[in-house]
């Protein structure tokens, strides 16, 4: 399971012209699922996105998490984050896991990273074209995958 979080001070989703999902300070979380990824891939990464201290704190020194600064979740599927680009100049996407497997993996990763903060999650819709809008306040980016633990 691999994600690119992205610290932001406003992110949305649209999708055919309308608005889903809108939030405020918090993250935004593009969520790629493998063939390989489990519940613990889930519990892994929902543990260290809830603890994740790149917030601001009074001194301008990223120490704060989520809660501290009350930001919420917006979580976006992203199957192309298992791109493999070595040969050629089209990307596969073998890697990543159908949808079968993908959208309870992807619905249980937005249940859990709600249990374990305790905060507002968002969501695109999964398999949608979307239009994702941010303001990436840093710009902080990230990237995480668990398979890739150290």
């Amino acid at each position: 399971m691999r994600v690119v979080v992205q610290r932001v001070s406003k992110a949305s989703v649209t999708i055919d012209g309308k608005l889903k999902s809108e939030i405020g300070l918090g993250l935004l979380v593009l969520l790629g699922i493998e063939e390989a990824d489990g519940e613990e891939d889930v519990e892994w990464l929902c543990s260290k996105l809830s603890k994740l201290r790149i917030f601001s704190d009074e001194n301008d020194v990223m120490n704060l998490d989520i809660n501290q600064v009350e930001g919420s979740f917006l979580v976006v599927s992203q199957f192309t984050l298992h791109a493999l680009t070595k040969k050629g100049n089209r990307p596969s996407f073998i890697r990543a896991a159908r949808p079968e497997q993908a959208i309870p993996l992807y619905e249980r990763f937005v249940q859990r990273i709600h249990e374990v903060s305790g905060r507002e999650v968002l969501t695109g819709e999964f398999g949608a074209m979307m239009d994702v809008a941010l303001v990436n306040d840093g710009p902080v980016t990230i990237l995480m995958d668990s398979k890739h633990k150290e």
